[in-house]
């Protein structure tokens, strides 16, 4: 019976066809092309009417009509469809309606009971609706809403707009109001006579973005609305007045997309009661451009008023500011860097005329595979030079401190790296040369100029096993042991870019574990560790380092927090684990032979359906040769928590631990479903400082899903069985 009904329905779509073309003159056929008409049950009067019932379908382009019945009038050339009805564009509009009249071309005509369903999202129900040169629908007496909306539940949606005639502009992606009221339930809370907004189908178009309600303890209450300009397709503006009662701010954003590249343009400008009294504001800027011959183009700027702006208002928590300039190319075996940076402090306890504000380098790298030698030549040559805005010698001020000395340097290495594997012993042989010259300018304490050339040499050991478990899982075991040389005598120069040295499993096999080549180690010395892991089939893993480093002499450069100083190093332990449930733990630690711990780090993650959880722990013991007199702890901790299909809750906090004291703490709620999203936060920053203060700070935020200013994830719709409460 089926095979037949589909029989028929095929055999009477090609009788509408043969019947269209004999009825209908070539001028009545719209650009779009013939219609397209698919019905249980085909009639053809003797007055030429065309009638179609029963799971009526009509096809016109990209438009598509399901109806009960459709009546084609090819004298008039109008439909007449009795519903329920359904018209979709293929575009994401969809109309649904009770009884239509329509043109043969389905682009213009009168629809009863029609409700327009906008990219599956935004609900229009209307009395009666006009559809207008395929383009615009007119809806009277509308309601609009993106909640889900059930006949067997008699509240209204949870938000509602109404209007007296509602247009949708097809083609323009927009909605126009005519006397426009929102109401939450059945209260009206807001009248506009006129409203535009984006239809949901709309990725960028002007037009108020989400308002921010403020409560600020140094700022006082008060609202940010955005407002978006869309410049064309490739740049836009959007500038946000910030009011309240104790400033009147004008933050901005500016956003262009170039053919090979992009820029961002993000600041404010105020005028508060805040210290100090004159205007304040800031600009952050950032771009990135693709040169000819694969080379990139970066640049940053970061500029402020004063040093407590980016903190009071909470646009950054950022103590130290940083412009660059770049350009850069990235090669299989080479690499080029030059760049431009420039340094302003925002600290209470850093004069910007003693640090090295303004600083160029100038990187080469290259990697060559000779076939004589064979392995792995390295080249590398750098160029570095730092200035400082002061140019006070040493004791020029009574403090016995060089406070402008300037450097410049240039470094080049080369060296040679083979590989051989001797059945499962593998060993890494390494040669080379280091050279350097230095020029030291307002430093009477250091010579003007020194320079070196120093030879380098190391041999690596690797031993892999691995065994195969009887659970599944796989053990790999590889100790590991360097034996390195390098010639000459430690430089007579300012230590000025290795004073903050780091130990970890990056650097254990490194010649010297200095961070920059105005200092390098000398002598022997030995790094021997080695590292198991673990890896189960089921998904879960673990491993764990451990190594230390033995020297001939010590290097008087390290410092005690560096776990390097000495003939012998601190222990080196670090590990990790990922479980199958979505844990993840890692860790690393530097300790002596007593046991007393110098550096620790802690850092663990929980994701799941439901929970998101990050938290880490750092301590690092005092360190008088670097100016740090006491020692630094600090745990932060951030989550979130999906309570239920709808409430979201997070937290985010960092402590003080030596300091006994909670450094910001910030919590947020949100409320989400498939037609609004609602967040309040609550953040308290505890400053400790001469320039900025504690302060408290609200936020709420209501966002109406179902217009192109929500740009988050589309939520789940809940059924009419499940019911929000």
């Amino acid at each position: 019976m089926d095979s037949a009904r589909q029989l028929w329905r095929l055999w009477a779509s090609v009788l509408v066809l043969v019947l269209c073309a004999w009825s209908v003159s070539a001028q009545d056929i719209a650009p779009m092309g013939p219609a397209v008409l698919v019905a249980d049950d085909i009639q053809i009067t003797v007055d030429r009417r065309l009638i179609a019932t029963g799971n009526v379908e009509a096809f016109q382009g990209q438009t598509r009509l399901t109806a009960q019945a459709i009546a084609y009038d090819p004298g008039t050339g109008r439909l007449t469809v009795t519903g329920p009805i359904s018209i979709d564009d293929g575009v994401g509009v969809r109309i649904l309606a009770d009884q239509a009249e329509l043109s043969n071309d389905m682009q213009n005509g009168l629809l009863m009971g029609a409700r327009l369903v906008l990219d599956e999202q935004l609900q229009l129900a209307a009395v009666q609706a006009n559809r207008v040169n395929g383009r615009y629908t007119q809806l009277y007496k509308t309601v609009v809403t993106s909640c889900k909306i059930c006949a067997d539940d008699p509240r209204p949606p949870l938000w509602q707009i109404r209007a007296k005639r509602v247009v949708h502009d097809e083609e323009g992606q927009q909605l126009y109001f005519d006397q426009a009221q929102l109401r939450v339930r059945s209260i009206p809370i807001l009248y506009l006579p006129r409203l535009r907004v984006p239809d949901p189908t709309q990725t960028r178009a002007t037009g108020v973005l989400l308002p921010e309600l403020r409560v600020d303890s140094l700022l006082g209450t008060g609202i940010k609305v955005p407002y978006f300009i869309k410049l064309n397709d490739y740049r836009d503006l959007t500038l946000t007045p910030y009011l309240s009662n104790k400033t009147r701010t004008l933050e901005f954003r500016y956003r262009e997309a170039f053919k090979r590249g992009r820029i961002i343009f993000e600041g404010a400008f105020s005028n508060d009661d805040l210290p100090p009294s004159d205007s304040r504001g800031y600009l952050f800027a950032g771009g990135r451009f693709d040169l000819n011959r694969d080379f990139r183009l970066q640049f940053d700027i970061e500029v402020v008023s004063d040093d407590a702006y980016l903190s009071d208002y909470d646009y950054s928590d950022r103590d130290r500011l940083d412009s660059q300039i770049q350009v850069s190319r990235a090669r299989r075996d080479q690499f080029i860097r030059l760049s431009y940076i420039t340094v302003e402090s925002l600290r209470d306890d850093e004069d910007d005329d003693v640090l090295p504000s303004d600083v160029v380098e100038a990187l080469y790298e290259r990697r060559l595979f000779p076939r004589a030698l064979g392995g792995e030549l390295r080249l590398a040559a750098e160029a570095h030079a730092h200035q400082r805005s002061s140019s006070l010698d040493f004791d020029d001020n009574m403090d016995g401190v060089v406070d402008g000395r300037d450097v410049l340097r240039f470094n080049v290495e080369a060296e040679w790296l083979r590989t051989f594997q001797m059945g499962g012993l593998q060993a890494q042989t390494r040669l080379g040369v280091v050279g350097g010259a230095y020029d030291i300018r307002d430093d009477s304490t250091t010579p003007e100029s020194e320079s070196e050339l120093a030879p380098t040499a190391a041999l690596v050991l690797r031993y892999p096993m691995v065994k195969q478990g009887k659970d599944g899982a796989r053990h790999v075991l590889e100790p590991v042991a360097q034996f390195a040389w390098i010639g000459g005598d430690t430089l007579n120069i300012p230590n000025e870019e290795s004073t903050r040295v780091e130990f970890d499993e990056g650097n254990l096999l490194s010649l010297s574990r200095f961070p920059a080549p105005d200092r390098r180690e000398r002598g022997w010395s030995a790094a021997i560790g080695a590292t198991w892991s673990r890896i189960h089939q089921d998904g879960w893993s673990m491993s764990v380092t451990g190594a230390q480093i033995l020297r001939q002499d010590a290097q008087p450069d390290f410092t005690s927090s560096s776990g390097l100083s000495g003939t012998q190093s601190d222990f080196l332990l670090g590990g990790q684990v990922k479980l199958q449930g979505g844990l993840a733990v890692s860790g690393r630690t530097l300790f002596d032979d007593s046991f007393d711990i110098t550096k620790a780090e802690l850092r663990g993650d929980w994701s799941n359906a439901r929970l998101d959880l990050g938290g880490s722990y750092i301590w690092i013991d005092e360190d008088a040769a670097i100016d740090q007199f006491e020692p630094i702890g600090e745990i932060t901790f951030d989550g979130s928590y999906r309570i239920d299909r709808f409430w979201t809750a997070s937290v985010d906090m960092r402590y003080d631990i030596e300091a006994g004291r909670t450094a910001i703490a910030e919590a947020g709620l949100t409320y989400e479903n498939e037609c609004v999203r609602v967040g309040v936060s609550l953040k308290r920053s505890f400053a400790d400082s001469t320039t900025i203060e504690p302060s408290t700070s609200l936020g709420l935020t209501v966002s109406l899903r179902g217009f192109s200013a929500n740009t988050g994830e589309r939520v789940e719709v809940r059924s009419c069985g499940k019911q929000a409460k």
